[in-house]
C-alpha cells in the first residue's frame, strides 16, 4: 500500500474501462486515493460502460473504500494545492485536450491544476492518452511532458500474452499504470521471457 495518496484523474478520452478497472483495483488493495472525473469524464462512464453517475460506479467498483471524491469543477480543492502530499498523480484515460492544458499550464480545472502541481512539485504524472491518429501537435505535447518527467502511457495493450477478451486488454494497460503507481498487485500478465521463441 502506498504511504500517502495518489491522485487519480479521469477525463473525456474514450478509455472509460480502463478507469473503471483501475479504481476497482484500488479499492481491492486499499490504496488511499483521491478522485477526480471531468464533466466529460462522467458523459464516457455512461456511453461506454453504462454508469450513469456516483452511485452507480461506486456499485461497479465495490464501493468508496479508500477513495474519495472531488468536484472537477473545484479549483480550490485539496488536490489543487502543493502542501497536500500526494505521491503522485494518474490522468487515466487523459485526453488530448487535457494533455495540452497540462503541457502549455493553462489549468481551467481541478484535473488540469492537480497535473500543473505534480509537475512542480517533481512528483509522478502518469498520462494514459487514448488518440489515433496523432497529429504533430499531439506529438508536441507529449515530448513537452516527456521532458519534464511525465510518463506517457499510451493505451496501446500487447498482444503476446494471447488476450482471451476486451477485459484482458483492458488489464494489460492498467497493470502497467499499476505498475508506475508503485502498486504491488496481481493483475494482467508478465513477460518471464521462458516462453518458447519463434524463429527470427
Amino acid at each position: 500500500m502506498s504511504e500517502r495518496r495518489w491522485l487519480v484523474g479521469i477525463t473525456g478520452a474514450s478509455g472509460a474501462p480502463y478507469a473503471v478497472r483501475l479504481l476497482q483495483e484500488l479499492v481491492e488493495l486499499e490504496v488511499p486515493t483521491d478522485v477526480i472525473v471531468s464533466a466529460h469524464g462522467w458523459r464516457l462512464f455512461a456511453h461506454e460502460t453504462g454508469i450513469g453517475g456516483h452511485e452507480e460506479l461506486l456499485e461497479r467498483i465495490g464501493g468508496a473504500g479508500p477513495l474519495r471524491f472531488f468536484d472537477n469543477s473545484d479549483r480550490g480543492a485539496r488536490p489543487a494545492s502543493g502542501s497536500a502530499p500526494y505521491a503522485g498523480m494518474v490522468i487515466c484515460p487523459c485526453s488530448m485536450g487535457t494533455l495540452s492544458a497540462i503541457a502549455h499550464g493553462s489549468s481551467r480545472s481541478l484535473v488540469e491544476r492537480a497535473a500543473d502541481v505534480n509537475l512542480k512539485e517533481r512528483r509522478k504524472l502518469v498520462t494514459v492518452v487514448r488518440e489515433t491518429p496523432l497529429s504533430a501537435i499531439h506529438l508536441e505535447n507529449l515530448l513537452a511532458l516527456a521532458r519534464l518527467g511525465t510518463v506517457v502511457l499510451p493505451a496501446s495493450p500487447g498482444f503476446y500474452h494471447e488476450p482471451r477478451d476486451v477485459g484482458d486488454l483492458v488489464d494489460f494497460i492498467v497493470a502497467r499504470v499499476l505498475d508506475h503507481m508503485h502498486v504491488e498487485h496481481e493483475v494482467g500478465y508478465r513477460w518471464t521471457g521462458e516462453e518458447e521463441s519463434g524463429s527470427a
